[in-house]
């Protein structure tokens, strides 16, 4: 890609390197020791993407930290970096990977709350730890006011499948028996509040059953422990994983939470098909900013991953999971987030979301 590196107002210029050092300036939270990856490229930024750049403008100062709300083997996690080797060439920075899993993204929302609002530390994760998790249950952090949206990247639809544990082939004939037994049939998600908790909820509610909710810290582990039939239904990604095991009979999938059936699953019926409307959600992936970071710095991040996400490597890959990109304005993610918010304190007031 050719052309000028991204800069960032008000900061010191430095050439782009791959940094074998990666510690934090001043300000910065500490680097962990572990958890991390690094991704670096030249410090380019197509010219068209970039039509005001100018001496007047600084790189960012120091390698930038992109902390993943998920822990590694998920596709949410598995696309965060790749996103984060896209945006070493625009920034002209290394970009650090940091996995921070925990609470349904909230631990790693906690954190970037924390940090220094300098454009150097961000988050990837999904919009719910801001618009769902707040709401039934205490945070660290207010979503509304200590995280800035900078940047949608990807709608992600979402998969039910039966697990080697479940007998039935259809949700029909699994929710009559969760109506027979109650309390028996065992729900996994990626975590507390998340957009496959809330689709369980959901279908428990508008089926009459009673499903025991089983939350994970993310995508990688739930899909291990599926396979090992330790419950009976798992809300997931489309994954290369899930597809496998759905290929081989290991899942069984039953529904899909998104606008039309899937391509790669095109016999699999959505929620909304099957009568619960209310369940047919899919998850809205995105980076966020401490709050109080300034809208010049916010702007100029929001370029940088527009270019990322139309990049043609990471278009593949979005491809490749039956993703939809979400780049745009942050202004438009940061009302879409604010919509979500109050959409879900209206919904959650009438019927509240117990956080187990």
């Amino acid at each position: 890609m050719a052309g000028t590196a991204l800069l960032l107002p008000g900061m010191t210029a430095k050439p782009a390197s791959a940094a074998t050092d990666a510690r934090p300036g001043p300000g910065a939270m500490p680097m962990p020791s572990g958890g991390r990856v690094m991704a670096s490229g030249p410090a380019s930024l197509a010219d068209a993407a970039a039509p005001d750049a100018s001496p007047s403008r600084r790189v960012l100062p120091r390698p930038l930290r992109l902390v993943v709300a998920y822990p590694p083997g998920g596709v949410s996690a598995t696309l965060a970096h790749v996103l984060a080797e896209e945006l070493a060439a625009p920034l002209g920075v290394p970009v650090i990977v940091d996995y921070r899993a925990g609470d349904g993204g909230s631990v790693a929302m906690g954190m970037i709350a924390r940090a220094a609002p300098d454009g150097t530390t961000l988050v990837f994760s999904a919009i719910t730890p801001l618009t769902v998790r707040p709401l039934v249950g205490a945070v660290t952090y207010d979503p509304l006011r200590d995280i800035a949206p900078v940047a949608g990247v990807m709608h992600t639809p979402l998969l039910l499948v039966g697990t080697p544990a479940l007998p039935f082939d259809t949700l029909a004939d699994t929710l009559r028996h969760a109506r027979a037994f109650p309390g028996r049939l065992r729900w996994a998600s990626s975590g507390i509040a998340t957009t496959g908790h809330m689709v369980m909820e959901q279908v428990s509610r508008a089926s009459g059953t009673r499903i025991v909710h089983v939350p994970y810290k993310g995508g990688g582990q739930q899909l291990t422990d599926a396979l090992g039939g330790q419950f009976e239904l798992l809300s997931t990604n489309v994954s290369e994983m899930s597809l496998r095991a759905i290929a081989t009979g290991q899942f069984k999938p039953l529904a899909v939470g998104a606008p039309a059936r899937l391509p790669v699953l095109a016999t699999v019926p959505t929620f909304a098909e099957l009568g619960f409307d209310h369940a047919n959600l899919s998850s809205l992936f995105g980076v966020f900013a401490p709050g109080g970071t300034k809208p010049s710095i916010l702007n100029a991040l929001n370029q940088a991953i527009n270019v990322a996400v139309a990049s043609s490597t990471f278009q593949q890959r979005l491809v490749a999971t039956d993703n939809l990109p979400a780049s745009g304005t942050r202004e438009a993610f940061a009302a879409r987030v604010r919509a979500d918010f109050e959409a879900n304190r209206a919904m959650l007031r009438d019927a509240p979301l117990q956080a187990r």
